[in-house]
């Protein structure tokens, strides 16, 4: 057994949906590191560009909530990559943080479909081709808000546990056909836009929440989905793995007087 070359994805076709920035740029630099070919793929044409120019990926823009944009994702796929498609990582995601009833419809549905829809269309676009090519696997960026009661997330937390079961089910939908999905539920990322938006006392109260006594960075995402990605994980589907730390195992409970 040489588990060295078990990491290696050397001319995988890799699909990275929110690749433009924190997570999912440093996921693409973890990839092609190990010799993933990438499909670089952000709302943002220019993040995009400058990912895949940095990886040496393909570049590509499209609303991935909209199935006439994931269809031509998959499409772009297709014609880059052929038999050699091999999987995705989905980082897309956003939380419109305020209390359920400030939410109206438009802004609800929104949530959902950044989210959650664009996961559906991923599986049931994506999956099928890389079950046609031999298998693979697929990782998603869930959320411990999915898992847990979160202030201000209630809708992003439901949806999140929306993805969650969704890979779940369709991990099971499409194991016999060699295709592995799994799930990362972090709490907070220390990303740049999270870093920009979110205050020092903030940060420095999420590190004592950790009994690891840090948050979490892009290299730690990185790092789970480098190795749910690669056949050290061969026999690894449908599990949502949280990386917050040991967090999820603090009870929000008073200590009693000893």
């Amino acid at each position: 057994m040489h588990y060295g070359s078990k990491i290696r994805l050397d001319d995988q076709g890799i699909v990275v949906l929110g690749a433009g920035a924190g997570m999912g740029a440093e996921t693409c630099r973890a990839l092609a590191e190990v010799g993933a070919k990438l499909l670089c793929v952000d709302h943002d044409p220019a993040l995009a560009r400058k990912i895949a120019e940095e990886v040496g990926g393909h570049a590509v823009s499209e609303d991935v909530t909209s199935r006439t944009g994931m269809k031509t994702i998959f499409a772009m796929t297709t014609e880059i990559f052929g038999s050699s498609f091999k999987g995705l990582v989905d980082i897309v995601g956003m939380a419109y943080v305020q209390a359920l009833q400030a939410f109206d419809d438009e802004t609800f549905q929104a949530q959902m479909d950044i989210i959650f829809r664009h996961a559906f269309l991923a599986i049931q676009l994506g999956a099928p081709l890389i079950a046609q090519n031999g298998g693979g696997a697929m990782t998603f960026i869930g959320s411990g808000s999915g898992l847990r009661s979160v202030p201000g997330q209630t809708a992003y937390g439901t949806a999140k546990a929306a993805l969650h079961h969704l890979v779940r089910c369709s991990s099971r939908d499409f194991a016999s056909q060699g295709v592995r999905m799994n799930v990362i539920a972090p709490n907070y990322i220390r990303t740049p836009r999270l870093l920009a938006a979110l205050g020092e006392d903030f940060w420095r109260e999420a590190d004592e929440a950790a009994p690891m006594k840090r948050a979490g960075t892009t290299e730690d995402i990185a790092s789970v989905v480098l190795f749910l990605q690669s056949q050290l994980a061969a026999y690894v589907t449908g599990n949502i793995l949280t990386l917050d730390g040991g967090a999820n195992v603090v009870a929000a409970l008073p200590t009693p007087d000893s």
